[in-house]
């Protein structure tokens, strides 16, 4: 699950797995490391919704022995105890903060704040007649109104984002990236105790759930990447969708889908987290007909199960329509209100560039476009595109 091959054919990667190895499938990751691919709906959704049989915590993993410590993959999968990698009582403890922090955010509000953060990033290269919408704007931006969101003095964004972005990219500096996020953000949260600034660093800190601050600081590393990198993900590829001919977009003839359209489809064809390595059997388990050892690592390839014909299609596919598993499900799901964030953000920033820059297009082939090679996340490397010089107005 790594090289050309796999980044650049990812749908026929999937078709190719499933002909010659069915539904439940041996995968390796960088470095040759092994894993079960999943790809049947149905047999992820049971892995999902029976966390006692499939454990959630990376410490299950029977391959550390042969981890190296310089692994490209290691940030994601790193044994620490963030909300994500914690069991049983402690992860209901612990999402409860998250949860209850994100239902008291104000999207009309937050639309508000993305409007006007997605002003100020088009105003950053509107003169020039040209821009990359990855680099230039969807990353920089949603990570930005994340960090905004949480309560990150302005001048720790550029800092946190950089090393965030590059801890997320499989590359040998990405875990000391990854821990320099986790240091700053420490920093932040004392800071944040002494002095108690406005946003969601401050709820967490005040939550009757009492959370230590190596709690705090892991679950924000999580809130920051969850909420900022895979919604920059999912606007970048909205943008795709919105400004190209793709062969599998529901364009109707000579025009334009809606936004709606094209965020909805980006969740089913290509989800911001197209694959989440990220469940170990507690004990020998059957899943699609295969044995699975206790202890292996098991892949769940949610854009390949998100392909089941079934889902779309028939007198039931309207009421399917949010069935798809990008958000994921059961006791280790987004919670409901971080879903409502990402979408607010996400088609605010899609509506913004394209009020603003209405006759932007794509200044390459649309077939040069290319996926940024990784096992996991699903983003475009660049979408180039030119549009006629903007001026910011005065003020």
């Amino acid at each position: 699950m790594y090289g050309p091959e796999f980044t650049d054919d990812l749908h026929g990667f999937y078709r190719r797995t499933r002909a010659e190895h069915g539904l439940v499938a041996p995968a390796l990751l960088t470095g040759d490391i092994p894993v079960w691919l999943v790809t049947s709906y149905q047999e992820i959704l049971r892995i999902l919704r029976n966390p006692e049989l499939f454990g959630r915590s990376s410490y299950r993993w029977n391959q550390w022995p042969r981890i190296p410590d310089d692994w490209e993959l290691m940030f994601p999968l790193i044994r620490i105890p963030t909300v994500l990698h914690v069991e049983g009582a402690e992860h209901e403890r612990r999402a409860e903060v998250i949860t209850d922090v994100m239902e008291n955010v104000d999207q009309v509000e937050l639309a508000r704040m993305c409007e006007r953060a997605a002003d100020r990033v088009i105003a950053s290269f509107g003169a020039d007649g040209e821009a990359d919408l990855i680099g230039q704007y969807a990353q920089p931006l949603a990570l930005g109104v994340m960090a905004r969101l949480m309560g990150v003095p302005a001048e720790r964004i550029p800092p946190l984002t950089a090393d965030f972005l590059l801890g997320a990219t499989a590359n040998p500096d990405n875990a000391e990236a990854g821990m320099r996020c986790l240091q700053a953000l420490g920093e932040i949260t004392v800071q944040d105790r002494e002095a108690p600034a406005d946003g969601l660093i401050t709820e967490m800190v005040r939550h009757p759930a009492g959370l230590s601050d190596e709690e705090l600081v892991l679950d924000l590393l999580v809130f920051f990447g969850a909420g900022g990198l895979s919604t920059g993900n999912w606007i970048g590829s909205a943008l795709r969708l919105m400004l190209s001919g793709d062969e599998f977009s529901p364009s109707p003839p000579g025009g334009r889908i809606s936004v709606e359209q094209a965020l909805t489809e980006v969740l089913w064809r290509d989800p911001p987290m197209h694959n989440v390595v990220g469940r170990w059997p507690v004990r020998d388990v059957e899943v699609g007909g295969r044995r699975i050892r206790e202890g292996d690592a098991i892949c769940l390839g949610l854009a390949g199960a998100n392909e089941d014909a079934r889902l779309r299609s028939g007198p039931d596919a309207a009421a399917m329509n949010r069935a798809h598993l990008a958000f994921g499900h059961g006791a280790h799901s987004c919670p409901v209100g971080a879903a409502a964030i990402a979408e607010v953000m996400a088609r605010t920033a899609v509506e913004t560039l394209l009020d603003r820059l209405p006759d932007a297009s794509l200044s390459v082939p649309e077939a040069s476009l290319r996926w940024r090679e990784s096992s996991w996340l699903r983003n475009l490397e660049s979408l180039p595109v030119t549009f006629a010089p903007v001026t910011p107005p005065p003020g």
